[in-house]
C-alpha cells in the first residue's frame, strides 16, 4: 500500500506558469504534491523560494488562458471584500488538475470578508433610497421648474413629438391609429374649441386632435396638444360632456402638468435606462407616451384642472351637468372598462360630479355645447 500511495504522489506533478501579481513577470515553474498530501509545491530557478500553497486554500478562477487550463488562486485575508491572493497558477497537465478538481470540493467556493452580506445589504438599501429620492422628489421638482422655464417653441416641439410617439403606442395592438379629419366633424370640434376659448388667456395655439381608437380617453401633451379618443366622443351622452373633458385637459395645458409629467418621465426613463440597460433605444418616448396614455396627474393638479373647467364652461354658458354625468356614467363603468382608461387616469369621484351639478344648478341659462347637426357631425369625426 505504501508503494501504490507513493506512485499516487509521484504523479501528481506538472509544469504550470505562475504570475505573482505584483509585476508582469511569468514564472515557468514545476508544481508538486507535498509529501504531507496538504499542499502543492510551486519551485522555479526564476522564484527565490519555493512556494507553498495549502490545498484547503485552493481556488478555482473562471478566466482560463486555454481550454483545458486550470487558474489556481489561493484563499487569504486581505481587505478586499472577495480575500483572495493576487498571484496565479496556470496548471496545464490534464492528471494534475483532474487530481485537483475531484479532490477539492472548496475549489469553486465564493469567499466573502465577514459582514460582506451586511454591507451588501446597507448599500442596496442606500442605494435603493437614492435612486427614490431622485425619482420621487428631486426629479418631479426639477420637472417643474423646467417646465416653468422651457420656452413655449421648445415645449411645441417636445409635444409634436410625443403625439406622433401616442400615436405609434396605440397602434401596437392592431392597425395603424389615424387622425379623424372628417371636415364636418373637424368643423364642428373647431367650433367647441372656439366657444371655449373666447376670451380665455391660452398661453398656447391649441391643437386639438382626435385619434380613431375605441379607447374611452383624452390627453394633454406638451406644447399646447390635446387629443381626445374616439371612444370618448362614441360613448358621451352628448357634446356638453365632451365639452367638459376637453376644458379639463385644457386646463392641464394651461397649468402646463402635460409638460412636468413628460419631463418627469422622460427624466425617469433615462435614468432606469442607465441603471439597466436601454437596448431598443426608444425607452424614453415609450414611456412619455405610456404617460400621456395614462396620466395619473396628483389630486391638486386634477382639482385645478377641473376649477379650470368648471369656470371656463361658465364663461361658455356651457352647463357642468354634463361634466357630472360623465363622471357618473364612468363611475357605472368601472368594472367593465379595460386599462388604460378615462377613469383610471383621472379618478371620476362622487365628490367631482356632485360640485360640477352643484355649479349647473347656480349657471343660470345655458345652451349646448353644439348644435344637434354639429354633434351628429362630431360624432362621426372618423368615418
Amino acid at each position: 500500500m505504501r508503494w501504490i500511495s507513493a506512485a499516487r504522489s509521484d504523479a501528481m506533478q506538472g509544469q504550470g506558469t505562475f504570475f505573482d501579481g505584483q509585476t508582469a513577470s511569468r514564472h515557468a515553474v514545476q508544481v508538486a504534491l507535498s509529501p504531507d498530501r496538504q499542499a502543492l509545491l510551486i519551485t522555479s530557478d526564476t522564484l527565490p523560494d519555493a512556494l507553498r500553497w495549502p490545498l484547503a486554500d485552493l481556488r478555482a478562477l473562471s478566466e482560463h488562458t486555454q481550454t483545458g487550463d486550470l487558474v489556481l488562486t489561493r484563499h487569504m485575508d486581505t481587505d478586499d471584500e472577495s480575500p483572495r491572493d493576487p498571484a496565479r497558477l496556470v496548471l496545464r497537465d490534464p492528471a494534475l488538475i483532474d487530481w485537483i478538481v475531484k479532490t477539492r470540493p472548496s475549489l469553486r467556493k465564493s469567499d466573502l470578508r465577514r459582514g460582506t452580506g451586511r454591507r451588501i445589504l446597507r448599500n442596496g438599501a442606500l442605494a435603493v433610497g437614492a435612486l427614490a429620492l431622485m425619482l420621487l422628489v428631486i426629479l418631479p421638482g426639477l420637472a417643474g421648474t423646467l417646465a416653468r422655464i422651457m420656452p413655449v417653441e421648445t415645449e411645441e416641439r417636445f409635444g409634436r413629438a410625443a403625439v406622433g410617439q401616442m400615436q405609434r403606442f396605440l397602434s401596437f395592438s392592431g392597425a395603424q391609429v389615424q387622425e379623424c379629419t372628417d371636415p364636418a366633424g373637424r368643423a364642428a370640434l373647431d367650433a367647441m374649441v372656439a366657444r371655449l376659448t373666447a376670451g380665455q388667456d391660452i398661453p398656447y395655439d391649441l391643437k386639438v386632435l382626435v385619434f380613431d381608437h375605441p379607447m374611452l380617453n383624452a390627453f394633454a401633451a406638451p406644447g399646447g396638444y390635446v387629443v381626445l379618443i374616439r371612444g370618448l366622443i362614441e360613448q358621451a351622452d352628448g357634446p356638453d360632456a365632451v365639452a367638459a373633458v376637453l376644458a379639463h385637459e385644457i386646463g392641464h395645458v394651461a397649468n402646463r402638468d402635460a409638460t412636468r409629467n413628460a419631463l418627469r418621465a422622460a427624466g425617469s426613463a433615462g435614468i432606469l435606462s442607465l441603471i439597466l440597460g436601454d437596448v431598443a433605444g426608444g425607452a424614453v418616448l415609450v414611456a412619455v407616451a405610456d404617460q400621456m396614455l395614462n396620466s395619473a396627474y396628483s389630486r391638486r393638479a386634477e382639482e385645478t384642472a377641473d376649477a379650470y373647467a368648471i369656470a371656463m364652461l361658465n364663461a361658455a354658458d356651457i352647463s357642468t351637468a354634463g361634466f357630472g354625468a360623465f363622471f357618473d356614467t364612468l363611475a357605472g363603468q368601472e368594472g367593465g372598462l379595460s386599462l388604460p382608461e378615462y377613469l383610471s387616469t383621472h379618478p371620476a369621484t362622487a365628490d367631482r360630479a356632485a360640485n360640477a351639478r352643484a355649479n349647473a344648478e347656480g349657471q343660470g341659462a345655458t345652451t349646448p355645447a353644439l348644435t344637434d347637426r354639429q354633434w351628429q357631425a362630431l360624432r362621426q369625426i372618423c368615418e
